[in-house]
Formats: structure tokens, C-alpha cells, sequence
């Protein structure tokens, strides 16, 4: 289990996160950027998920800066409720609190990032211009076609589903053929498919974005 602490953005903008630890020595570090429902009881899992694998881990509060504190489930109302944040939220702005927990995250070595849903588009834009990353795992992030020409600064692992209703196929093939250079996968699975809260939820998908997303870690983190 890991606990909130308080980071500091480049502009001075004072933001919690959530740090899970290792039991031992840390790997690297990662930093795991959240959906649109904040740094709820399934981000802080994951965290937690990716700290017994041996990464220090950092769950920066994105929303902090429209709505402190803010998490919540996965009802309709959430939903609309947490749409709206995100359309608050400002991505320059999140690369700033990326930029932050990624320097807290190097405190465990070579650091990696990776994002669903929203952060998914975070984890993106921040491999391409966020310093000191090893790679990045982007999972079904619906801007990312958004910024398809972007040039990541490191290895890039894009996880797709094929039944995502947020995010077209052809979108998605859209930034494979911008970024040929990056892994793309793509799973019989729709938006949230790594969510064992959702409805959406698809547990073969899930275990496998996983462990590509470990061997991306192991390969470029530790």
C-alpha cells in the first residue's frame, strides 16, 4: 500500500500523488497517470500493482488543478461529472504535472510512463516532450490521434481495442501509420478494457497490455 504526497510543478502549482513503493531495491521508476476519475481505488491498484513488480511508483492528481482530491466510480452521473473535469483540464498544463512526477519517480532510476483513457493522451504527449523518460506506454487514449505527428523522445507502446467506441479503428490506424517507428497492439476489447471495475472490463486483454507493458519496462526501465 502506498500513500499521498505533494509535488510541485514547474509553475509552482502544488498537486497530491500517490507513491507506491517497492518491497526491495526499486527496478526504476513509473509514473501512472490516471483516467478521467481521478486517483481512485483502481489507479491506486495499479500503482500498487506496478511497485510489486519493483518500480517506484508515482499517481499524479491531474485534476487537481480544477478540483482537489477529486476520484470517483464509474456510475453515468461520474462519468458526466468527470467529463466535464477533463474538459477543464488543460494537457500543457498536465504535461507540467507529468514533467513533476516524473523527477519524483527518477528518485527509483530510469522512468517510464504509462496512461489510460485521458492519460493515455498525457502519457503520448509527454514521451514527446517531457525529458528523461525510457519509454511509454499509452493505453486507449482518445486524443491521441489528436496529436498523431508528434515525435516521441522515447520508445513508445501504443495498446489499442478494436471495439473502443471512443476511439475509431481507423483513428487508430491513423497514428500507426504517423508512427511506425512505435509498438501498436490492439485487442478484441473496448475503452477501459484494463479497468476491473468497468463494465468494459476484459480480463484476457487486460493481463496481456500488461505484460507487454512489464517487458517495455524491463527492457528500457530495469
Amino acid at each position: 500500500m502506498g500513500n499521498m504526497i505533494e509535488l510541485t510543478a514547474a509553475d509552482g502549482h502544488k498537486f497530491g500523488a500517490y507513491k507506491a513503493e517497492p518491497a526491495g531495491k526499486p527496478r526504476g521508476g513509473l509514473v501512472v497517470v490516471m483516467e478521467i476519475f481521478g486517483v481512485n481505488s483502481h489507479i491506486r491498484a495499479v500503482a500498487d500493482g506496478y511497485a510489486a513488480d519493483g518500480y517506484l511508483v508515482i499517481a499524479p492528481a491531474m485534476f487537481d488543478r480544477v478540483q482537489r482530491n477529486y476520484e470517483c466510480g464509474y456510475t453515468p452521473p461520474e462519468i458526466e461529472v468527470s467529463r466535464g473535469l477533463m474538459q477543464k483540464a488543460s494537457l500543457d498544463d498536465a504535461i507540467k504535472d507529468a514533467a513533476a512526477a516524473v523527477k519524483a519517480a527518477q528518485a527509483g532510476g530510469k522512468t517510464g510512463i504509462v496512461g489510460y483513457c485521458w492519460g493515455g493522451t498525457v502519457a503520448w504527449k509527454a514521451a514527446a516532450e517531457v525529458a528523461g523518460l525510457a519509454c511509454a506506454a499509452p493505453h486507449y487514449g482518445g486524443g491521441i490521434p489528436n496529436h498523431a505527428t508528434l515525435q516521441p523522445k522515447c520508445p513508445v507502446q501504443f495498446h489499442w481495442g478494436e471495439k473502443d467506441h471512443s476511439i475509431s479503428m481507423e483513428a487508430a490506424q491513423k497514428v500507426q501509420a504517423a508512427q511506425p517507428g512505435s509498438e501498436h497492439y490492439f485487442y478484441p476489447a473496448g475503452h477501459g478494457f484494463n479497468c476491473d471495475q468497468r463494465g468494459s472490463f476484459d480480463a484476457a486483454s487486460a493481463k496481456l497490455a500488461r505484460e507487454r507493458t512489464l517487458a517495455l519496462l524491463r527492457k528500457h526501465v530495469g
